[in-house]
C-alpha cells in the first residue's frame, strides 16, 4: 500500500503539471489579398501570460506576419505552407497584426487583431497626439509661405558658424514649426541680416539635421523602404510601383473622384508648409479617405518620429 502511494503521487503532480502546462491547438489563419478577404479570421483572441499557437497559410501570394509595436521579427508566408508561430502577451489589450509584404493596391487594408484578456491592465495612455496638442488641421493645405531656389543644405549650414537666436534651437523648436516658418523667423533677425535667403534656408537645414540622429535617420530610411516607397516612390515623389493603382476618391470639388495620388515628399512648396508634429499626425491618424493608411497600431512612437525625420531628406538631403 505505501508503494502504490509513493508511485501515485508523483503521478498525480505529473497529471496536474501537464493539464496546466499543456500546449492548445493552434488557431488556423489563413492570409489573402485584402481584395479576397484578408486575414481569415479577422479577429482572434488570448489570455494574457498564455500561449497563443497559430498555422499560418497564405492562400495566393507571399505574404508576411507581424504584430505591430512589436520588435519581434516578420514571419514570411510561402504560398501554400504551413508556418507555425508561437504568441505570449504579457498584458490584456488590442494588438494589430498585418502583412509585411507589398501584395497589390490594398496591401494596407490586411490588417487584423488580437483580443487579449486577464492579467494586470495597462495604465491607461491620456497624452493626447503632439498634432492635437498643438491645434493641427490634419486635412488642411499646408502651402509654404516661402522657398528656396536651390536645395539647402546641412553642410553648408554648418560651415556658416552662425550662432543661433534663442527659441529656434531645440528639436521641440523645430517640430512645432514648418520649416518656411523658421526660415521666415530667421530671415527678420536682425542678428542674420548679412545672410542670404539661400544661406537662412541653410540654416533651416542645418537645424533639422542638429535635432536628429544617424540611427533615428537609418532607422527612418528602412521604414520608408519597408512601408511607404510602394506608394510614395523611393525618391519620394509620389512616383512608387502601386501609385497608379490606388483607388480613385472623392475630389475635393464634389466633381467626382480623382485618382489617390500619394504625396510627393520632393515638392518645396508643400512640404515645407508642413511641421514635423503635421507630419507625424498623417503617419498616426492616417489620410482620412486619400488611400493614406494610419500607422498608429503598427509603428511605436519612436519609429513615427524617426520615419519623419527621414522625410524631410527629400528636401535637405542625406548626410
Amino acid at each position: 500500500m505505501l508503494v502504490l502511494v509513493v508511485v501515485l503521487v508523483p503521478l498525480a503532480l505529473a497529471g496536474a503539471w501537464w493539464a496546466a502546462h499543456r500546449p492548445t491547438s493552434a488557431v488556423t489563419v489563413h492570409a489573402q489579398m485584402s481584395e479576397q478577404g484578408g486575414w481569415l479570421p479577422g479577429t482572434l483572441y488570448a489570455s494574457a501570460g498564455s500561449a497563443l499557437r497559430l498555422r499560418l497559410i497564405s492562400d495566393d501570394v507571399m505574404h508576411g506576419f507581424a504584430i505591430g509595436q512589436s520588435d519581434a521579427p516578420p514571419v514570411d508566408l510561402p504560398p501554400g505552407e504551413i508556418i507555425e508561430t508561437t504568441l505570449t502577451f504579457d498584458q490584456p489589450g488590442t494588438y494589430t497584426y498585418y502583412c509585411t509584404r507589398w501584395c497589390g493596391p490594398n496591401h494596407w487594408r490586411m490588417r487584423g487583431v488580437i483580443e487579449v484578456t486577464g492579467g494586470s491592465p495597462l495604465a491607461p495612455q491620456a497624452e493626447e497626439p503632439l498634432y492635437m496638442t498643438l491645434g493641427i488641421d490634419l486635412d488642411a493645405p499646408h502651402p509654404a509661405s516661402a522657398t528656396p531656389e536651390v536645395r539647402p543644405s546641412p553642410e553648408r549650414g554648418t560651415a556658416l558658424g552662425v550662432e543661433l537666436p534663442d527659441g529656434s534651437r531645440s528639436r521641440q523648436d523645430y517640430v512645432r514649426r514648418p520649416p518656411s516658418e523658421t526660415w521666415r523667423a530667421l530671415r527678420d533677425d536682425p542678428s542674420l541680416a548679412d545672410l542670404s535667403d539661400a544661406e537662412v534656408w541653410d540654416l533651416v537645414a542645418y537645424l533639422w539635421r542638429s535635432t536628429t540622429t544617424n540611427e533615428a535617420l537609418r532607422q527612418g530610411r528602412q521604414l520608408f523602404a519597408q512601408n511607404c516607397a510602394a506608394c510614395h516612390g523611393e525618391d519620394g515623389a509620389g512616383d512608387g510601383v502601386l501609385a497608379d493603382s490606388l483607388p480613385a476618391v472623392a475630389s475635393m470639388d464634389s466633381s467626382g473622384t480623382t485618382p489617390a495620388a500619394p504625396a510627393d515628399f520632393t515638392d518645396p512648396a508643400k512640404m515645407l508648409g508642413a511641421s514635423s508634429a503635421l507630419l507625424q499626425g498623417k503617419i498616426l491618424r492616417g489620410g482620412m479617405g486619400t488611400g493614406m493608411p494610419y500607422w498608429g497600431p503598427i509603428l511605436t512612437e519612436g519609429q513615427m518620429w524617426a520615419l519623419v525625420d527621414y522625410l524631410w531628406t527629400f528636401q535637405f538631403g542625406e548626410t
